[in-house]
């Protein structure tokens, strides 16, 4: 079989190895289709450590599995059934939550167990919706963490499979008005199909639109949008300097996207005007019931961030294809 191995900064190796042995505890899954993460970029061109995807491992964690082989001693999965395998608990080792073999064709788990290692997929939702199944456990994680109320409005920061997975959660929680804000007019464009007010803040005024959209409200300066929630899936130190400088007073900030230098908090504000820092990282069963709740009402076209797709072999161009913001949303390997 093929796995797809990480060796360094714009080093990938498709290799071929043996297929894995299938104990009396654990299944054999084949992967169907795979997706390329920001982690998955990030490494490729800047070096793995800070996203756990270390040198010589398989990578990948972002998958849609078929069960293909069930040791004798596993009762609740079976063969040809179609499932999400959830990469904290696939491998039996969460550091590898980021390595599980998504760039392999085959993937062994280890004392598998339905609902714990790997979860049934609902029959309504398709095999390629279903490869974005992790990223959007990710993003409602995020709006989770930011406590939504009904009626509340919010502003994502990046237009990201992370930053539209968190603004259809909040819809999903009970949100009124988004906002998406990005550099990206093509990315935007895929937003605003789905029915999100957008904002590209390389040219427009985010406060001034804001205003506009949401209204207004008490800031701790003065007049500001009217807005509750914020939500950073770019990890870029601007972002956060936005939010202190427009936030209304009790605002939320969840922090998910992955900010690689210390900021510097100015502390005052933040206690006068009453707001929050909260952090969010990756994703709880929780987070995976809900994902495939909202991926099978159909309510929005989720395949539809999906612009590129690739075979295995060709891994690195999915990758670097991946990358380029102004062409590319979400790209998957095909299997």
């Amino acid at each position: 079989m093929k796995i797809g191995i990480y060796n360094g900064i714009k080093d990938i190796e498709i290799k071929n190895v043996e297929m894995p042995k299938c104990g009396p505890k654990d299944i054999i899954i084949k992967n169907k289709y795979a997706a390329i993460c920001g982690s998955d970029i990030s490494a490729y061109y800047h070096g793995g450590d800070d996203n756990r995807i270390f040198k010589g491992f398989e990578f990948g964690h972002e998958m849609i599995s078929e069960v293909v082989e069930v040791g004798k001693e596993v009762d609740d999965i079976k063969v040809g059934q179609i499932v999400y395998p959830y990469p904290l608990t696939v491998k039996g080792d969460s550091s590898r939550s980021a390595t599980v073999g998504g760039f392999s064709e085959y993937i062994l788990c280890p004392n598998a167990k339905l609902n714990q290692t790997v979860f049934p997929l609902k029959e309504n939702i398709s095999l390629k919706t279903a490869s974005l199944i992790e990223p959007f456990t990710v993003g409602t994680r995020a709006a989770r963490r930011s406590r939504p109320q009904k009626g509340e409005n919010a502003i994502v920061f990046g237009a990201g499979a992370i930053g539209l997975s968190a603004a259809i959660a909040l819809k999903f929680f009970g949100c009124d008005k988004i906002m998406i804000v990005d550099l990206s007019d093509f990315r935007l464009e895929k937003c605003a199909k789905l029915g999100f007010e957008t904002c590209n803040s390389s040219k427009e005024d985010i406060k001034k639109k804001a205003i506009e959209y949401f209204g207004k409200a008490r800031g701790l300066m003065g007049e500001t949008a009217n807005v509750d929630i914020y939500i950073d899936a770019v990890g870029h130190e601007s972002v956060i300097h936005t939010f202190e400088e427009m936030t209304k007073l009790f605002a939320k900030m969840v922090i998910v996207g992955v900010h690689h230098k210390p900021l510097k908090v100015n502390f005052l504000p933040l206690t006068y005007a009453q707001y929050e820092f909260i952090g969010s990282g990756g994703y709880m069963v929780e987070d995976v019931r809900d994902v495939m709740t909202i991926m099978g009402n159909g309510k929005y076209d989720i395949e539809s961030i999906i612009t590129h797709e690739f075979k295995l072999d060709d891994l690195e161009k999915a990758i670097i294809q991946a990358s380029k913001s102004n062409e590319s949303l979400k790209v998957v390997i095909k299997y």
